[in-house]
């Protein structure tokens, strides 16, 4: 897969832009059922054309540019998302960075300065997509640039209506984690290095690997029980983990610490996957470290009982 970052710093001048592709635009933040409906659409017309299959995405999320306040929401960063990606089918990612000056693009000018440059032969959006100042751009303003385009229906559910990443966030936020799996398609994971802590875990006999959450959106905080990959170790190993920030020790960033069970190394500055497969409960404050590892011994017990069954995760 190749990966073109257009304009921003990590934008390579002395790389050339492919072009000549049929392109699925949008933000494809958690790349859920809905996503890859588009992806396939687009994939089937990019083997009837025998051409490449790509996306055009945005590296920021606008709304990190438009609402810089806002907690963290990304379902999938930029490194999961193109893996995501490329399991679809997806041969070229283009990465458009967004700042203000490309918010501020008329749609006109957003076809001159963004579209023109990759040049495919059909785009493809869901119902839902605008572009340009505004959102002032759409289906007609790229067909009346010269562009095949069209528009894939917004993908639904039986019990719940329009499969979608704001949908998907609500139900990590709240907890139920399975529940998003099933709308994405796929486990969420959380990914990240892991980094030296404070120590703590294994001074209660429980020790931890930390991975910090970044821009990863926060889910409910408390235990889970979750399955871990260490870098790209072909084996998930069960663990039960904490993702909050330990009311215990008033820690101000939140944290994934996840207490790999039957497993002891040094894994510091290795990438670890955690997916949450079911919480277990809230964080807590206990009266004494003597109850709280009380607690997450039987914390542990119940990661055991509730991972015998899914040591086989979905990809």
């Amino acid at each position: 897969m190749k990966v073109i970052h257009l304009g921003g710093q990590t934008a390579d001048s002395n790389v050339e832009i492919p072009t000549g592709a049929v392109v699925a635009v949008g933000n494809f933040d958690a790349v859920h059922q809905g996503h890859v409906d588009l992806i396939w659409k687009a994939r089937a017309l990019a083997r009837e054309r025998k051409t490449p299959l790509a996306v055009l995405t945005f590296e920021p999320h606008p709304r990190r540019i438009f609402r810089p306040d806002d907690p963290p929401f990304r379902v999938t960063p930029l490194d999961l998302k193109v893996e995501r990606l490329e399991k679809e089918g997806v041969e070229i990612v283009y990465v458009l960075a967004f700042d203000w000056n490309v918010a501020g693009l008329s749609a006109e000018e957003f076809i001159k300065n963004v579209i023109d440059k990759i040049k495919p032969v059909v785009l493809t959006t869901g119902e839902d997509f605008k572009f340009g100042h505004n959102r002032t751009g759409n289906l007609e303003t790229l067909q009346a640039a010269g562009y095949e385009a069209l528009v894939v229906p917004l993908k639904t559910d039986p019990q719940h209506g329009v499969i979608s990443a704001t949908r998907i966030r609500g139900l990590i936020q709240s907890g139920h984690i399975d529940e998003a799996s099933n709308l994405l398609g796929w486990a969420w994971v959380i990914r990240g290095k892991v980094q030296k802590g404070d120590q703590r875990g294994r001074e209660l006999g429980f020790p931890t690997a930390n991975v910090p959450l970044n821009e990863t959106i926060h889910p409910s905080y408390g235990v889970y029980a979750t399955l871990v990959r260490i870098d790209d170790d072909a084996q998930w190993r069960m663990a039960a983990t904490n993702i909050g920030i330990r009311p215990m020790f008033e820690v101000k960033t939140a944290l994934v610490e996840a207490h790999i069970l039957d497993f002891s190394g040094d894994i510091y500055g290795k990438t670890l996957e955690i997916m949450p497969i079911r919480k277990i409960r809230d964080e807590e404050k206990y009266e004494s470290l003597d109850a709280l590892i009380a607690q997450i011994e039987k914390d542990c017990l119940e990661a055991r009982r509730i991972l015998a069954k899914d040591l086989e995760p979905v990809a």
